[in-house]
């Protein structure tokens, strides 16, 4: 294989395939990047690691076709220390490479390409396309609360429940519960697939034009996103997820309405004293509209108070920090209602109108 590439191009397309290989497995060439010609004068570039794969074209000059795999950490390096415009690749029958830009050249050694691994096919797939501002702040209003070590690997992922006009994201960990919908013009049957957060956080990467939007092709056991140009193909989780809408409380004897930043602000200024070390929960004391939060750890105490509108009886309950000031964060409102039904109850957090986020928090055992 003999190409000419452009430098920049070449180096920024090679950076975002290598987002989805891994540096060490058990397979050699998972760990590289496949790039194989065309026969319209294109490159295809192609990355693996089994769970999620990710591919995408580029045009080049072409003097002589071929293949190779290289490995993606060493050759994006390389790319990256080149320095002219142009870049040639240039990979004998030995399979020995050479990238070589003005004066500067490297040698690798490529794998054998037909032993690369095959990426996943979908024969029947069902389209759905969503604006890519929309995901992006779905995604993120949510991944937050995915399980990093729940036993059920399908709670490492987020769940789409795509039905009635709406999309709607479910993340939850244990402890804490987010939901995010929004309206969606889909009129297709119900569907319901559970993506893996790897996945989504490295889709939120990948969009680089808010105002455009992403075409999804969902498959029984895969799904397929494509977006500027790129092609992210991804496992679906397998497993049954947590039933939600039973674990989000319909009584409420307090609802409170705050202001989101001077929440957070005083949630925030606990930290000094609140660290990995020494976890402790922040106490809330919700009474007379006004809210106290407290706490006591080695390091010493905090206290503060903040005013807010509460309709309903006093409660005095224990919350981790952390989950309150992150669901707060994700809310994206001046305001919200915190609605709460004693101190052994969730709190539930929604916004002042509408119903496009909910927040589920468990509360922390507090000392009297």
């Amino acid at each position: 294989m003999r190409i000419i590439c452009d430098t920049e191009k070449f180096t920024e397309v090679c950076l975002n395939v290598q987002r989805c290989i891994p540096n060490r497995s058990v397979m050699p060439h998972l760990e590289g990047i496949l790039i194989k010609t065309t026969d319209d004068g294109r490159i295809e570039l192609s990355g693996f690691d089994l769970d999620m794969g990710v591919t995408t074209f580029m045009d080049v000059r072409v003097e002589q076709p071929g293949a190779v795999v290289l490995n993606a950490k060493t050759f994006c390096e390389q790319l990256r220390h080149l320095p002219e415009d142009t870049v040639y690749i240039d990979c004998d029958e030995k399979n020995i490479c050479t990238i070589r830009s003005g004066e500067r050249e490297y040698t690798m050694i490529s794998l054998d390409p037909a032993e690369y691994p095959e990426l996943p096919k979908i024969t029947e797939e069902v389209p759905f396309t969503v604006s890519q501002k929309v995901l992006k702040n779905m995604i993120k209003q949510t991944i937050f609360a995915v399980s990093v070590d729940d036993s059920k690997t399908v709670h490492r992922g987020i769940k789409f429940e795509i039905s009635d006009g709406t999309l709607r994201l479910i993340a939850l960990d244990g402890y804490r519960l987010a939901i995010r919908t929004e309206f969606t013009e889909y009129k297709g049957n119900d569907l319901k697939f559970v993506v893996p957060a790897k996945t989504l956080s490295e889709i939120v990467k990948f969009i680089d034009d808010e105002d455009a939007f992403i075409s999804l092709s969902i498959g029984r056991r895969h799904i397929i996103f494509e977006i500027a140009g790129y092609t992210i193909i991804s496992r679906l989780l397998e497993g049954e997820f947590l039933d939600y809408r039973s674990a989000v409380p319909t009584a409420k004897s307090t609802v409170v309405r705050i202001n989101t930043a001077k929440m957070i602000e005083c949630l925030e200024s606990a930290s000094p004293m609140v660290t990995e070390k020494m976890k402790s929960p922040i106490r809330f004391i919700f009474d007379e509209d006004t809210v106290k939060i407290s706490t006591v750890t080695a390091l010493g105490s905090y206290k503060d108070k903040i005013s807010a509108s509460i309709d309903g009886k006093r409660t005095e309950i224990g919350f981790n920090n952390r989950f309150v000031v992150d669901a707060l964060r994700s809310c994206e409102s001046d305001e919200v209602l915190i609605n709460l039904n004693g101190p052994f109850a969730p709190a539930v957090i929604v916004p002042t109108e509408g119903e496009h986020f909910l927040y589920l928090i468990l509360p922390v055992k507090i000392k009297s």
